[in-house]
C-alpha cells in the first residue's frame, strides 16, 4: 500500500519562507493567484512584499489554503506542457467574517497596498454610482455609523470600515488598487468609497483627497476553474498534495497607472508596465478580449461549446469573432500594428487546447459585463450611422441566453433581467434593449436587428 503524498506546507520546507504582509488583498479567487500573487512573486524585492489575501463571502479557498501555510502551485498550461511553480507571496489567508483581521492590516503602517478582484458585481454600483438602494448596501451604512468596527457585507463597506480605521491609528498614505475588469476601476473604487463614506463618517473625504491614492491598472491573463487535472499534476511533478492549485496560461499582462506613496513591490521586474494612462491598454483589453469572450460566451455556447478553445474552432464563431474585432479596433485609440499582434496572440491563445475555459463562467453577470465590453463600440457605431453587426450578434445572443437559449443564467441580477427577457421575442427585446441601454432603447433599428439576431439563435438551439 503506498504512502500518501505530503502536503504542499512551509512547515515541511516547501516554497520559501514568508515575507511580512504589506499588501491587503480581497478576493482569494484564482485571478488573483495566477496574476497579482505572481507578480509579487518574481518581484525581486519579494522577501519585502507579503499579501494578506481574504476570500469572497464563501471561506473555501482561506480553508483550503491555510493548512498549506498559503502555498499554491501555478500550473501554466502551453499547447505541449505544463509548468509547475510554488507561489508563495501570500503570506497570510483569511475567511472574509475575520474582519478583526481586516481592520488590524488596515491600520498598520506596514500595509502599503489594499489589491482588489471582487468582479464587476463587487462594488455594488447602479450605473456610475454606488447603489445606495441595495439592502446590503443600506445594511453597511446602518451598521458603520453605529460602530465604524462592525463587519460590513460589501466590499465598499469593507474598505470605508478598514479606512475610518486607518485614519484613526494614523497608519499613513495607502494606495487602493483594483485589477478588476472595468474602465478607470481606480476611478470607480474611489466612487463607490467616497460615496459610501459620505453616508457614513463625512469628515474621512478630505483624509481620503490627502492619503489615500486610488490606482488604475489594466490586468490580463485566462484563468479557469480548478480540476482535478491540476491536482493530479501537481503530485506527477512535484510528489505533493496541494489541495487549491491554479491553472492558467502561458500569457501574462498587467498596465498600471498609481502613485504608490506608501511604496509597492517591484512589479515591473516580471514584466509589469507603469503609465502615464492606462486607458488605451484597458480599451484594448476590454473591447478585444473581454468583448470576445463574451459574444463567445453566449453565442457559442448557443452553438454547443463548451470552452473558448472549442468556440473558436468553430468557423462560424470564428468570423464572428474577427468581425467583433474588425468593428471594436476603430475605437481603442492604439497603433494599427499594436492592435494586429493583439488580435494574433488573442487568436493563439483562444485555441490552446489545454486550457479549458468554460464559456458558462464566462458567461456569469452579463448584465454587469456588456455595458463596459460590447457598448461602447454598439454606441459608437450607431453614432456614426452604421449598423455594427458582430456587436449585434453578441447582444442578440445575450437576449438569447436569458431566454434559455445556451449556458445557464448566473447574474447578479438574474430575476429582473430574465423577467424583462419572456414573452413574445420583439417585446422582449425593446425591453431589455431599455433597461441595457436606456439611450438606445428607442432605436427601433437596432431592436429590429437585435429582434431578428434572436430569432436565428433560438432557431438554432431549437434545432
Amino acid at each position: 500500500m503506498s504512502q500518501p503524498l505530503p502536503r504542499l506546507s512551509r512547515y515541511h520546507g516547501h516554497g520559501r519562507p514568508p515575507a511580512p504582509v504589506r499588501i491587503a488583498h480581497l478576493g482569494l479567487g484564482n485571478f488573483f493567484r495566477a496574476h497579482q500573487a505572481w507578480y509579487t512573486e518574481h518581484a525581486g524585492d519579494a522577501a519585502e512584499w507579503g499579501i494578506a489575501a481574504f476570500t469572497g463571502r464563501r471561506p473555501d479557498a482561506a480553508r483550503a489554503l491555510a493548512p498549506q501555510d498559503g502555498l499554491y502551485t501555478l500550473v501554466v498550461r502551453t499547447a505541449e506542457a505544463d509548468d509547475v511553480e510554488v507561489i508563495g507571496s501570500v503570506s497570510a489567508v483569511h475567511a472574509a467574517e475575520d474582519n478583526p483581521a481586516w481592520l488590524d492590516y488596515l491600520r498598520s503602517e506596514e500595509t502599503a497596498v489594499v489589491t482588489l478582484t471582487v468582479t464587476e458585481a463587487g462594488y455594488r454600483r447602479a450605473g456610475e454610482h454606488l447603489d445606495l438602494d441595495h439592502p446590503d448596501v443600506r445594511a453597511d451604512i446602518e451598521a458603520l455609523r453605529e460602530d465604524p468596527t462592525a463587519p460590513a457585507r460589501t466590499t465598499p463597506g469593507r474598505l470605508v470600515a478598514g479606512l475610518i480605521a486607518r485614519r484613526a491609528a494614523e497608519g499613513g498614505p495607502l494606495t487602493i488598487l483594483s485589477c478588476d475588469n472595468l474602465p478607470g476601476n481606480g476611478e470607480v473604487v474611489a466612487t463607490v468609497v467616497r460615496e459610501l463614506a459620505e453616508q457614513v463618517e463625512p469628515s474621512l473625504l478630505p483624509w481620503l483627497d490627502s492619503d489615500v491614492d486610488f490606482a488604475t491598472s489594466m490586468v490580463d491573463r485566462i484563468t479557469p476553474a480548478t480540476t482535478d487535472e491540476e491536482r493530479a499534476t501537481v503530485r506527477e511533478h512535484l510528489g505533493l498534495e496541494d489541495a487549491s492549485p491554479v491553472p492558467t496560461e502561458p500569457f501574462t499582462e498587467w498596465v498600471i497607472q498609481g502613485r504608490f506613496p506608501a511604496g509597492r513591490p517591484r512589479w515591473e521586474d516580471a514584466g509589469a508596465v507603469l503609465v502615464d494612462d492606462v486607458a488605451p491598454y484597458e480599451r484594448r483589453k476590454l473591447f478585444l478580449l473581454n468583448g470576445s469572450h463574451s459574444l463567445l460566451a453566449y453565442a457559442g455556447s448557443i452553438r454547443g461549446h463548451q470552452s473558448v478553445a472549442d468556440a473558436i474552432a468553430d468557423p462560424t464563431c470564428r468570423a464572428w469573432v474577427e468581425a467583433w474585432w474588425d468593428e471594436a479596433a476603430a475605437h481603442v485609440g492604439l497603433p494599427e500594428a499594436d492592435i494586429a499582434a493583439y488580435r494574433a496572440a488573442l487568436l493563439e491563445r483562444y485555441g490552446n487546447p489545454r486550457i479549458q475555459h468554460l464559456l458558462a463562467q464566462i458567461a456569469k453577470d452579463g448584465s454587469q459585463k456588456l455595458p463596459v465590453r460590447v457598448l461602447p463600440t454598439l454606441r459608437a457605431e450607431r453614432a456614426a450611422g452604421r449598423m455594427p453587426s458582430a456587436a449585434v450578434v453578441a447582444v442578440a445572443a445575450w437576449i438569447a441566453h436569458l431566454r434559455g437559449a445556451g449556458a445557464p443564467v448566473g447574474d447578479v441580477r438574474a430575476e429582473e433581467v430574465v423577467a424583462l427577457a419572456r414573452g413574445e421575442r420583439a417585446d422582449a427585446v425593446r425591453r431589455v434593449l431599455a433597461e441595457l441601454a436606456p439611450d438606445l432603447g428607442a432605436d427601433a433599428e437596432l431592436a429590429t436587428a437585435l429582434t431578428d439576431q434572436v430569432a436565428a439563435f433560438e432557431t438554432a438551439a431549437d434545432a
